[in-house]
């Protein structure tokens, strides 16, 4: 559990990836695990539709390890990095099943960016978002298309501008990444079970259609969130940037 760890279920044609972030972030070996889990079950004629779901009682996911982020020194190793959530959030892009988000607390930076990837998003009113990652002298390169592509760009460069604040799970609902809110975690998990069961019954070829056409447009996004991630790993090496993750990691 250092580096964290994704694990799965399945049952009925319901395949559920649940990934276990190490303090709530996701260092590089865990994005890679994850990126590749999604792909094999997405591969597997058995599995109709597939939940994605951080375990713990904390955060959904608290975006890159900052750890990781100051041990950079090259980069190489930057763009391996960021690339990490451009491989996430490809396998979700081109998989062939539809994914249900499930939100239970705050995302922030890279966890919007998965939130903004699956195909149908439930989340509690505590999983209010952020992208923070202007305040630490980066900018949500990688994740940026896909926030984009769901809340439109007014709303995804209000977040990338305000990056030290908190926008709430009705803010987020209103602007489409979320599709329904509850007070409780139970009320949620029931209405991820029924939307699941029923998609479970539904056409999977018609349900594999349907998701080309809500990625309609994103066919070079292979190339561009690679390209994106070698800005923030130039970026990551500045001296603005260490100094704003050193302050951060001192609070």
């Amino acid at each position: 559990m250092e580096n964290g760890k994704v694990t799965t279920s399945s049952r009925d044609g319901i395949c559920t990836v649940s990934f276990h972030p190490q303090s709530n972030s996701l260092p590089g070996q865990l994005l890679r695990e994850l990126g590749d889990t999604i792909t094999s079950v997405s591969s597997d004629p058995a599995t109709k539709v597939i939940i994605l779901r951080s375990e713990g009682e904390k955060a959904f996911c608290a975006g890159a390890s900052f750890d990781e982020l100051i041990s950079i020194q090259d980069i190489e190793t930057g763009l391996k990095f960021f690339s990490g959530f451009a491989h996430v959030i490809n396998a979700m892009r081109k998989s062939s099943k539809l994914i249900i988000g499930r939100i239970h607390q705050k995302a922030v930076g890279g966890g919007v960016g998965l939130a903004s990837s699956v195909d149908f998003c439930f989340a509690t009113t505590s999983a209010s978002v952020k992208l923070s990652e202007l305040a630490v002298g980066i900018g949500p390169f990688v994740v940026g298309p896909a926030v984009e592509r769901k809340v439109g760009l007014s709303a995804m460069s209000q977040m990338a501008i305000d990056a030290t604040e908190w926008h709430s799970a009705t803010w987020a609902q209103e602007k489409g990444l979320y599709n329904h809110v509850f007070e409780k975690p139970e009320d949620m998990d029931a209405a991820i079970e029924k939307l699941a069961n029923r998609l479970a019954s539904s056409n999977p070829e018609a349900m594999s259609e349907l998701k080309k056409i809500f990625w309609r447009g994103t066919d070079d996004w292979d190339t561009l969130l690679v390209e994106r991630a070698g800005i923030s790993g130039r970026l990551v090496l500045s001296d603005f940037t260490r100094e704003a993750i050193n302050k951060f990691k001192a609070k």
